[in-house]
């Protein structure tokens, strides 16, 4: 006879084992592939000065933590961030919600949408300068702008994929547009909307690097440009693996609440 409890058991043990496995394959490649960068620099496979070289990174990092801006760079690149990133999901979300309550607006801008989404946003950077000023408000508006119209395009389509028979069953048991929205769009929408928060976390990074490079004196963004100018590369790459740590945590937040939110719908 079979024991259910023992092959459930083994089942949970079998997914643990994998997770690790999978945890330490991607510490492994991770590490693989710095030791085998600063080999290469090392025994000049590749120009140091260049690539720069994780031993030349790290003295770039004490020499910036030293000068006591480490910190301060990075804090405002992540508070210019997470205020693009949130503006961008709420806004993009709220007139999302807004379009799908009208549907004669939602087909009079369904084209505007279209081309601001096909435009690219780096071409207005400098019109939002002359608009909002020279400094962190610039740099938010850029964010918000890269991921707004995402955001609104990928909800809108996620509340219209919304099966009709379902809104017309609510209909005929006299539900208003209110509740039908609060009630079944939005519940089934839970998917779409984590999609566009995954979405929104590259685009917010993207945008704020953007407009950083173009008017900001302190953040990450400001370190790779300044690096640049002064032929320090080593700040360059380390500015970008800093990014990419910071990014990565990020990301990783948000699948936290989409794990969240499926634990709760299976309940």
């Amino acid at each position: 006879m079979v024991d259910f409890n023992k092959e459930r058991e083994n089942y949970i043990e079998n997914i643990k084992k994998t997770k690790w496995k999978i945890t330490l394959t991607r510490l492994f490649i991770l590490i693989l592939f710095f030791a085998l960068w600063e080999i290469a620099g090392q025994l000049k496979w590749i120009d140091p000065f260049l690539t720069s070289t994780p031993s030349r990174m790290w003295k770039s990092l004490l020499k910036i933590y030293s000068e006591g801006t480490l910190f301060k760079h990075i804090a405002v690149t992540c508070f210019e961030t997470i205020i693009g990133f949130l503006l961008g999901t709420v806004l993009g979300t709220l007139i999302a919600i807004l379009l799908w309550w009208s549907d004669f607006w939602c087909k009079v801008l369904d084209p505007y949408l279209v081309v601001l989404n096909a435009l690219p946003k780096v071409a207005l950077a400098p019109i939002i300068i002359f608009w909002v000023g020279n400094g962190m408000k610039a740099i938010i508006m850029v964010a918000l702008l890269i991921s707004i119209v995402v955001t609104i395009i990928g909800v809108l389509n996620g509340f219209k994929e919304v099966d009709e028979d379902k809104i017309k069953l609510l209909k005929t048991f006299g539900a208003n547009k209110w509740q039908i929205l609060s009630h079944l769009i939005v519940p089934a929408s839970i998917p779409t909307l984590v999609s566009a928060l995954k979405i929104n976390v590259g685009l917010s990074w993207v945008g704020v690097i953007m407009g950083e490079f173009l008017v900001a004196k302190d953040g990450l963004g400001f370190l790779i440009i300044f690096g640049g100018q002064i032929s320090q590369l080593d700040m360059v790459m380390m500015s970008i693996i800093i990014l990419s740590v910071l990014a990565y945590i990020m990301y990783e937040a948000v699948a936290l609440i989409e794990k969240k939110f499926n634990t709760q719908s299976r309940r």
